[in-house]
């Protein structure tokens, strides 16, 4: 270990830009072992360990990276399966730049970060090739059920850590595959559908039931959910888009992100899509702006550039370094051929279809609450962007489920829409009913969600074993 003075750090290959975007593969490579080993060696073994502190699920990392360099490498798996779900996952398309690999100590010291997440997906792809990885049976099977709405990553986790407990797990999943945005929010470049849906098939074989093209209101209401289970976990997500209420807002070709991602992703699956056949959702030969600076503007621009569009612009409001997507995201967009428009926003669309967007350009003025700069228009400097497909990529809020499910009297929202629960306990205002992940939290990253979901999970073991003491008494 500590050979971070004379060993630099070295990410995976990563494709040429000119043929990566040519497709919707992974663009980085696998670490050879070695390779592994040597980078997992530069772990300077802190004695506060900041990049553990700074990941939601607190991973042993630099425990597994120990393991790693000293070729204990079914061992690393084993510690790295511990404390999170989907590690291979997590280790593609956490912004490690923002959590772990951001709060690294030799990246303070100017050493340049461990590749953390690199390093994590190569400990688990290799499990994989090697049948490490195995269904989580349980010991003894218990006459308890839990029935978990949403099959994303909050409720994959949970359903993971209940039936592992020996607990009768149904998850209900209103699209025809599970995984949520896994699935069908992720492009392929970030995250190949093979890897989600091994954990999924895992899951089932582990005795975890998916009743799939079941929505909660339409084909089963909440209460016979409650009738049928002793606890519910609620872990629909985020989706309803974050809208602009500009002049020309409602024109055709302006879309929302989501729509977008899972038209794309869909196709890419072999399913018939109507509205990217006609071109509706589809960025071949557009001039495409995409207007938002989060992760999922650069899902989308990224998208459009495989798509073939003629040209790719993404408008931010503030600039480069205030933005709240991951920089590494920033950077192989750029070598795909996006262009970043920083400090420009969006006063109103030209043309029904769209013909363009008008932009009126900002900068940056005093902090607000939150310390970062507020944005102030510039006077007399707007202009039009042509455009001929529009996506918006502000962010995404929650339907209103006790509406739908009929139960507003019952279960509590917050100010935000979101499911009011314990943020520790994840226990709702309804007796037997839990929440977590984004429908509590708000839209966040995949690895809250992931721990939202097993601290839930302990949670109704937690109740669960509570009954079954007093009903033995």
């Amino acid at each position: 270990m500590l050979k971070f003075v004379e060993i630099g750090r070295d990410m995976p290959q990563k494709r040429p830009a000119e043929t990566r975007k040519g497709d919707f593969r992974e663009i980085y490579a696998e670490y050879s072992g070695d390779k592994a080993r040597e980078q997992a060696s530069r772990c300077s073994q802190c004695g506060v360990p900041y990049c553990q502190n700074h990941c939601p699920l607190h991973n042993n990392i630099p425990d597994w990276l120990r393991m790693v360099a000293t070729g204990r490498l079914e061992e690393a798996y084993a510690l790295s399966q511990a404390t999170n779900t989907f590690p291979e996952i997590c280790g593609r398309i956490c912004p490690q730049d923002r959590l772990c690999e951001g709060n690294c100590v030799i990246e303070f010291s100017g050493h340049g970060t461990v590749t953390i997440g690199s390093i994590e997906k190569y400990i688990t792809d290799t499990a994989w090739e090697r049948g490490w990885v195995r269904p989580r049976l349980p010991v003894a099977e218990r006459d308890r059920s839990v029935g978990i709405i949403g099959s994303g990553p909050g409720g994959l986790a949970a359903a993971d850590l209940l039936r592992a407990a020996g607990v009768q797990v149904t998850v209900y999943e209103r699209a025809d595959r599970a995984g949520g945005l896994l699935m069908y929010g992720i492009p392929g470049f970030k995250l190949e559908k093979d890897v989600v849906q091994r954990r999924i098939d895992l899951l089932a074989q582990a005795g975890v039931k998916f009743s799939l093209n079941t929505e909660v209101g339409r084909d089963v209401s909440f209460e016979e959910l409650r009738g049928t289970h002793d606890a519910l976990l609620i872990a629909t997500g985020v989706y309803r888009a974050r809208d602009l209420r500009l002049p020309g807002s409602g024109a055709g070709g302006i879309v929302a992100a989501l729509d977008y991602l899972v038209a794309s992703n869909r196709k890419s699956l072999g399913d018939e899509v109507p509205a990217f056949d006609r071109g509706t959702l589809n960025a071949a030969g557009k001039r495409v702006v995409v207007i938002g600076g989060g992760d999922t503007a650069m899902d989308c621009v990224r998208t459009a550039i495989r798509q073939g569009a003629a040209s790719v612009k993404c408008l931010y409001r503030r600039d480069r370094a205030n933005m709240p997507g991951s920089q590494r995201e920033v950077q192989n967009a750029e070598e795909e051929g996006v262009e970043f428009v920083w400090l420009a926003a969006p006063k109103g669309f030209v043309g029904d279809p769209v013909e363009g967007v008008m932009v009126q350009k900002m900068r940056l003025g005093a902090p607000d609450a939150s310390g970062r700069q507020t944005p102030e228009v510039i006077e007399g400097a707007d202009y039009v962007e042509p455009a001929d497909l529009v996506i918006k990529a502000l962010g995404f809020s929650p339907e209103n489920l006790p509406e739908q499910w009929g139960v507003e009297e019952e279960l509590e929202t917050t100010d935000w829409g979101t499911i009011k629960a314990d943020f520790r306990k994840h226990r709702t205002s309804m007796e037997r009913v839990w929440a977590c992940g984004d429908i509590q939290r708000g839209a966040s990253l995949v690895v809250w969600a992931i721990r939202d979901g097993r601290e839930a999970a302990e949670s109704i073991l937690e109740y669960l074993d509570a009954g079954a003491n007093m009903a033995a008494e």
